[in-house]
C-alpha cells in the first residue's frame, strides 16, 4: 500500500520545491489521420495510454484466458526540476490468468516512473516496459515475457493484417462533447504461441491502443466493453459508456449491451454482469464466462477494481467464437 500511496501522490501534486503549474494536454480531435509505424509508439504528450492484449489459451487441451496491459500517465504538472527523479510519465502494467481450475484470475501488477530506465515506453513503435516486464511489436509480431508472483508467461502474438481503425478512421467518441474520445485501433485474430509457466501454449488474441486526455465525461462511471474473434474470421469490438445510475450515458450507433446473469464478488460485495447479450451492426450475441470470478484488484497500481473475462460468443444458440468482456465501475466510479 505504500508503493501505491506514493505513485498517486506523484499524479496529485508535484515534487516539493519544484515550480511546476498546472498542465494543459492536447486534445483528441476529429479528423487526425493515424500514422504506423509511429502510432504503434507512446504518444507522452496525451494524458493517459495504453496497450492491451487479451486472449484465449490452451495449455494441454484446457482452455485458459490471458490479459497483458500497459498503461502510461503523464501527471497533470509541468515542472521545471531538471531531476531524473521527476515523475513526467507514469507506467503500470497488469496481467492476469483466468483458469477454471483455479476457479479466480491468478493476476498481479507493477507501477513505476520512467526515470533511470526502471519503466518506459518508446516513441517509436510499441515498446512497454515496468521493471522485467515487458510488450514490444517486432514487425507484425507482439511479444510479451511477463515473471508474475503466480506463474510466467512469454508469448508472441502475430497480426494477421493491418491494424483496424476504430470509429471514425480511428476518432472513437466516448461521450457527447467532441474532446470526449480516443484515438483507437485494434489488432484483432492474433495467432499466439508461446509457454506459460513454462509448458506449450496456443491460441488466439486481441490487442487495443488506445490514447486520450479526456476518455470520460465527468457524469460517467465506468464502461462495458467486449473485444470478440468470431469463429468465421471476422472481429467485434462494441463498448458502452454508463453514467452513476447504471443507465447508458454515451454508446455508438446501433449498439446495445443487455445483462442476462450477474456474479457477486465475495471479495469486494461488487455485483458485475458477467453475461451479456451484445448487438451490433444488426447481429446478435450472447457472451458467457468462461468462469465467473474474473475480478482484478488492481488497488496497488491504478487505483481500480474492475472485471475482465475471457467470454464464449454464442449466436443463435451455437459458438460463434471467444473473446474477452470488460466491465468497470460497477464499485467506484472509474476516474481516469
Amino acid at each position: 500500500m505504500r508503493r501505491r500511496a506514493f505513485l498517486l501522490g506523484m499524479l496529485a501534486a508535484p515534487l516539493a520545491g519544484a515550480a511546476a503549474q498546472e498542465l494543459a494536454y492536447p486534445m483528441v480531435t476529429r479528423g487526425r489521420r493515424l500514422r504506423f509505424p509511429r502510432d504503434h509508439g507512446a504518444h507522452p504528450e496525451y494524458r493517459t495510454e495504453w496497450w492491451y492484449a487479451t486472449g484465449w489459451l490452451e495449455r494441454r487441451g484446457r482452455p485458459l484466458g490471458f490479459q497483458v496491459t500497459f498503461f502510461r500517465a503523464r501527471p497533470p504538472w509541468r515542472s521545471a526540476n531538471p531531476s531524473r527523479f521527476a515523475p513526467r510519465q507514469l507506467v503500470l502494467a497488469h496481467a492476469a490468468i483466468a483458469d477454471p481450475d483455479v476457479g479466480r484470475l491468478r493476476h498481479d501488477q507493477r507501477a513505476s516512473r520512467d526515470a533511470f530506465e526502471l519503466a518506459g515506453a518508446a516513441t517509436g513503435t510499441t515498446e512497454a516496459w515496468v521493471d522485467d516486464w515487458r510488450l514490444r511489436l517486432e514487425g507484425r509480431t507482439y511479444r510479451t515475457q511477463i515473471a508474475a508472483r503466480e506463474f510466467t508467461l512469454d508469448l508472441a502474438l502475430q497480426a494477421p493484417g493491418d491494424p483496424v481503425l476504430q470509429g471514425e478512421r480511428g476518432y472513437s467518441r466516448k461521450g457527447p462533447q467532441p474532446g470526449q474520445a480516443s484515438y483507437y485501433y485494434s489488432r484483432p485474430q492474433l495467432a499466439v504461441a508461446g509457454t506459460l509457466d513454462g509448458a506449450p501454449v496456443r491460441g488466439t488474441a486481441w490487442l487495443d491502443h488506445e490514447w486520450s486526455s479526456e476518455y470520460l465525461a465527468s457524469a460517467a462511471q465506468g464502461w462495458d466493453w467486449c473485444g470478440l474473434n468470431l469463429a468465421d474470421g471476422g472481429s467485434l469490438m462494441a463498448f458502452r459508456i454508463r453514467d452513476q445510475a447504471g443507465n447508458m450515458f454515451y454508446t455508438p450507433p446501433n449498439v446495445s449491451f443487455a445483462p442476462l446473469r450477474t456474479w457477486r464478488s465475495p471479495r469486494t460485495a461488487i455485483e458485475y454482469p458477467v453475461a451479456m447479450r451484445v448487438t451490433a451492426g444488426g447481429r446478435t450475441y450472447e457472451l458467457e464466462p468462461l468462469m465467473d470470478d474474473q475480478e482484478l484488484d488492481a488497488r496497488t497500481s491504478t487505483g481500480t477494481i474492475y472485471w475482465e473475462g475471457a467470454v464464449r460468443v454464442r449466436r443463435d444458440g451455437r459458438e460463434a467464437g471467444r473473446g474477452y468482456l470488460e466491465l468497470t465501475g460497477y464499485g467506484e466510479p472509474l476516474r481516469l
